[in-house]
């Protein structure tokens, strides 16, 4: 029966470290004024009829901390990326010199930067949520293993030992949303 009870806390922990990992991804693409390749991750442009991800279709570099460029390997890709970039609506216009895309940050304003880190705070909400899920999940499982015969003692050991994974997991969404928060409030 305990082989169970470690399957329930290995499978709840993965899945605990999956909503983590989306949260990190998540507050990548919230930009704080400054130019990252993470920016356009996940914006697919039209190459030959298939969507596919930018960074596969061309070449994304910072040329300075407010200023990122897209060099597509193939001339023809300019506009496709250029349309895709614009339907993304990432608040950034794309300046296309026939060669090379740049994409110029501007500046963010106070109110942008306090909506920014509503946005953060939001996608940290929906990681607590996940996590708070997973733990629920789990101990639903445990309740299962006691009505069919586990000791009740072992049981409230491994509720235990879920609740603190999930405090330490909500625990680290906090302090990933207090960094975005610092790194978006910084002017």
């Amino acid at each position: 029966m305990s082989e169970e009870l470690n399957k329930i806390s290995s499978v709840s922990l993965d899945s605990m470290e999956k909503a983590l990992g989306h949260l990190e991804t998540e507050l990548v693409k919230i930009r704080a004024g400054k130019a990252t390749p993470g920016i356009v991750d996940g914006i697919m442009v039209d190459y030959y009829g298939s969507a596919t991800a930018i960074s596969q279709v061309g070449n994304i570099s910072v040329a300075d901390a407010r200023t990122l460029t897209i060099q597509p390997w193939e001339k023809n890709m300019l506009q496709p990326i250029e349309r895709a970039i614009i339907g993304a609506n990432i608040g950034v216009t794309p300046q296309n010199d026939g060669n090379i895309i740049r994409l110029f940050m501007p500046p963010l304003t106070e109110e942008r930067r306090k909506e920014l880190v509503k946005k953060a705070q939001g996608e940290g909400e929906h990681s607590k949520v996940a996590i708070r899920n997973i733990r629920r999940d789990a101990m639903e499982q445990v309740k299962k293993l006691q009505k069919n015969g586990l000791s009740e003692d072992i049981c409230k050991d491994a509720e235990d030992g879920i609740q603190q994974t999930t405090d330490r997991f909500i625990t680290l969404v906090d302090k990933h949303l207090a960094a975005k928060e610092k790194e978006i409030m910084t002017v």
